[in-house]
């Protein structure tokens, strides 16, 4: 029967402590301003909250007990650790991460070159999502389980790939804004499509396509592997369409606030307008 790991397995205590490091930093120079490039530029509270809640969920699907129940028990947990590091993290920390830090990263030129390439809208939307296919091969998979290095490599770049993919919906940088509110809901439906069909091979599976779980003694479960698999695929495809469904109505609201008041602005001009001509030909008579 398979063991639960000890406390350094479970709770990876190195990974916290970079994490608060890497939290602190953002306080001191982010949120306080005292960074050398703030500008005066003010850091609100919902961007600090989000960047810490990116902070946080990162730890909870890399550091907590749900990395490693996910990558020697659990398929489901594997799953749900994916949804929360490469769908829902990448949001926080771009809604967290203020303009002039961007700009300070687009002086070093390698940076300003990898954003460039990688957060153009067809390449950001056709490579995360195609690596994330990849992953899910049987074949791909099975062999990253048993490997931890070439399985870090590959959890690193597909992180990397989720940060690009998320660019060009929550991007920090007017000046690299590329899609427009309603080009930005298109690009996240198409996402969607082209995410549905590594979840449907998983759900609709009927016999276990991942040899690492296939013989696994689940010590505190009582799901049968294949009800744990397809438990994954449903999880996978839940919270994404939570989350794109949350991300369209947050643009969708904010493309309408902008156009409500653009008119309201226009109705006031026009108010002026007519108030002024009506004065001069108060004056006139």
């Amino acid at each position: 029967m398979s063991q639960i790991g000890g406390f350094f397995e479970l709770w990876n205590p190195v990974l916290l402590l970079v994490i608060v490091v890497v939290g602190y930093m953002y306080r001191h120079f982010v949120a306080k301003g005292k960074g050398n490039s703030a500008e005066n530029e003010t850091v609100s509270a919902s961007q600090q909250i989000s960047f810490y809640i990116g902070l946080a969920l990162f730890y909870i699907g890399q550091g907590s007990p749900i990395n490693y129940i996910g990558h020697h028990f659990l398929f489901s947990m594997h799953m749900l650790q994916q949804t929360i590091l490469y769908l829902i993290v990448p949001i926080c920390i771009w809604l967290g991460t203020p303009a002039w830090m961007m700009r300070s990263l687009m002086k070093i030129t390698i940076i300003r070159g990898i954003f460039s390439f990688f957060t153009r809208p067809l390449i950001a939307l056709f490579l995360f999502n195609m690596l994330f296919s990849i992953y899910h091969m049987p074949l791909v998979m099975d062999y990253l389980m048993i490997h931890d290095l070439s399985l870090f490599g590959y959890h690193t770049v597909l992180l990397f790939t989720a940060f690009m993919m998320w660019f060009p919906v929550f991007c920090p940088l007017p000046e690299m804004n590329r899609l427009n509110d309603l080009k930005k809901m298109a690009y996240i439906f198409g996402n969607g499509i082209l995410l549905t069909p590594a979840c449907a091979l998983i759900i609709f599976a009927d016999t276990i396509i991942y040899d690492m779980y296939a013989n696994v003694t689940v010590p505190f479960a009582h799901l049968s592997p294949l009800d744990d698999q397809q438990l994954g695929g449903v999880l996978m495809k839940i919270v994404q369409e939570v989350v794109y469904g949350a991300t369209l109505a947050y643009i969708f609201f904010r493309w309408y606030r902008r156009e409500r008041k653009e008119e309201d602005d226009m109705d006031l001009i026009e108010s002026q307008e007519g108030l002024n001509n009506q004065g001069g030909n108060w004056n006139r008579a």
